[in-house]
């Protein structure tokens, strides 16, 4: 298993159940930390409350990012990550549902380095994962 992590910011328990699939089904052997609503991710990210004493090899390699979240929003825990020195370097995807080409432009402003609309018909996403894990998480990566 690898040492990197991802953090998925998802509050769908089935987009979740999704995700967990598509990483096992494209061999994507890294260990998926699920965060269900803005808050909790910012809290896991900057170690706040119940992740304060959070061991800081776990900081996640990639960041799987919906928009619609429930106490904060994607876009606010964008703008919150690239704000921070200590995360700000962090590759953020979006997965969302959102086909607005206004959350697109939004996203790629406050920083985002992708942008993926959802439903993905599965065989797609699995192929969507593994590109990410090419791209951002492999050897060859530019997360390194």
């Amino acid at each position: 298993m690898s040492e990197k992590i991802v953090l998925l910011v998802e509050d769908n328990e089935n987009d979740v159940i999704l995700t967990e699939r598509a990483f096992k089904k494209a061999g994507a052997d890294y260990p998926l930390v699920v965060a269900r609503d803005g808050v909790e991710a910012l809290d896991f990210l900057f170690h706040r409350g119940s992740y304060a004493q959070r061991d800081s090899k776990l900081d996640p390699a990639i960041i799987l990012l919906d928009l619609k979240l429930p106490l904060i929003d994607g876009f606010e825990v964008l703008r919150q990550i690239r704000a921070e020195k200590s995360t700000s370097h962090i590759p953020i995807v979006v997965l969302t549902s959102s086909l607005e080409e206004t959350d697109q432009e939004k996203s790629r402003e406050l920083g985002a380095n992708k942008y993926y609309s959802k439903p993905i018909p599965f065989d797609k996403f699995v192929a969507l994962i593994r590109q990410i894990c090419s791209e951002w998480l492999s050897k060859n990566g530019h997360n390194e």
